[in-house]
């Protein structure tokens, strides 16, 4: 798979200051594609973290206690509207309707072979920097259970 699914980035962790969720390292290159303008311009290289906790409105912490919030996000509303996949602008509720009207193989197929050659940047796309691949698992794995985490 393209770089951005081979597993690139730290499993580092720190609990978010303001929900205690354990957010996971993400790269300077994500940080900077992600922070909306003009903030982007006050961005200080760090080790930051982010917090996918959707109630929680911090997006990215710092250990030295820098922070940036969800509304800075160029993501916020993606992220507030359960993107599940940032590259091909999927959410989670479409992935969900395709679940039960049986299309949701051709639409995983599509990201995994897009993800294969190369295709993808989940890295700046996606706020966590993760790629988007085990989203797509959780959620079918939520949904052939009977139960959805979240309320779409």
């Amino acid at each position: 798979m393209s770089s951005c699914c081979s597993g690139h980035s730290t499993s580092s962790v720190l609990a978010c200051p303001q929900c205690g969720v354990s957010g996971k390292n993400v790269s300077m290159k994500t940080m900077f594609h992600q922070v909306k303008f003009p903030d982007v311009l006050l961005l200080e290289t760090d080790s930051y973290y982010y917090c996918a906790d959707e109630s929680c409105s911090m997006g990215y912490f710092s250990q030295q206690g820098k922070s940036i919030v969800k509304k800075q996000l160029r993501a916020f509303t993606e992220v507030n509207g359960h993107k599940l996949c940032y590259c091909f602008d999927i959410n989670a509720e479409q992935y969900v309707n395709s679940l039960k009207d049986g299309t949701a193989e051709a639409i995983k197929n599509f990201v995994i072979q897009k993800t294969k050659v190369g295709d993808c940047a989940c890295e700046i796309r996606n706020p966590s920097g993760q790629c988007c691949l085990a989203n797509f698992k959780q959620l079918e794995k939520n949904f052939k259970g009977g139960y959805l985490k979240r309320q779409l």
